[in-house]
């Protein structure tokens, strides 16, 4: 497998020998200086050029990259956003991938770019300083009272449609209920329980990919058990509900809101009746 410099070494010796790219930046995770090394991280890379269509007329221009096992265009695709930028998203037989974005040489397009930047290649001296890395922009975010209760309503409610569909042995709709939904609303209350207890100027990645560094060990490990398979649903739903209810009580006593355990009470009541009525099929 190459390593992280003979991949840049690589990017940027393409983008030298190319007179129509006049930039390069790094974004993502490897400009972010929180997030662990490991050899699964993407390149996230933007290359500014002066005519966007003089690549995309011929893709062959990055077979310079290595051999590769797929490769991803979303402007080519079933429902292409018609955007100025074309991205190849290239994942390699060494297990490298490299998401490289064209992107037009405009001023507009220059001033647009996020916190996690780092500035690889200035051919022209176009590029303004940006300010450090940051990955300020997906920091934890306090709650207030009524964006708390609608959470804890929300996850509640659905739950009655989670348990229809096991009811109704309906496993699509049960599991995007569960994982889509009520986990989202999960997942609301987990980023507040961490932020009261390592503050919310910290990140926990992409889909909470960073909840295992977070969290207690006995927490991580019940929010484990709410994955589950289908002969198993209801042992993770009632796992899902044991774990919001600790962490609402434990959110609402730190900010001082009122947690509706009536609302709590009503819905585990309708969970245990369906519960009880039928089981999914094997």
């Amino acid at each position: 497998m190459r390593t992280e410099q003979e991949m840049l070494d690589l990017i940027l010796r393409v983008a030298n020998a190319d007179e129509r790219v006049r930039a390069v930046l790094l974004n993502g995770s490897r400009a972010n200086a929180n997030v662990p090394k490991d050899i699964y991280q993407d390149f996230d890379i933007l290359y500014f050029v002066t005519d966007v269509a003089s690549f995309t007329c011929d893709h062959s221009w990055i077979d310079v990259f290595g051999e590769r096992l797929i490769l991803q265009m979303p402007e080519t695709m079933r429902y292409p956003d018609g955007g100025e930028d074309f991205p190849y998203l290239m994942l390699f037989a060494d297990g490298n991938r490299i998401d490289l974005t064209l992107v037009p040489l405009t001023e507009e397009k220059i001033k647009q770019r996020e916190g996690l930047t780092l500035t690889l290649l200035d051919k022209d001296g176009i590029l303004p300083v940006y300010p450090p890395a940051t990955d300020k922009n997906f920091w934890l975010k306090e709650p207030d009272a009524l964006f708390y209760y609608s959470c804890c309503n929300n996850f509640w409610w659905c739950l009655n449609n989670v348990a229809k569909g096991i009811a109704r042995d309906e496993l699509s709709y049960t599991m995007y209920m569960l994982n889509d939904v009520v986990r989202g609303e999960l997942h609301d209350m987990m980023d507040w329980y961490i932020g009261t207890r390592h503050g919310f100027n910290i990140s926990v990645g992409k889909n909470g990919k960073f909840y295992k560094k977070f969290l207690p060990p006995e927490i991580y490990q019940k929010y484990a058990v709410t994955y589950s398979s289908w002969e198993n649903i209801w042992a993770a739903v009632f796992a899902m509900c044991d774990l919001f209810h600790k962490l609402a009580l434990d959110v609402a006593e730190k900010f001082n809101f009122v947690y509706r355990q009536d609302e709590e009470d009503g819905i585990r009541k309708y969970l245990e009746t369906i519960s009880l009525r039928r089981h999914p099929a094997p």
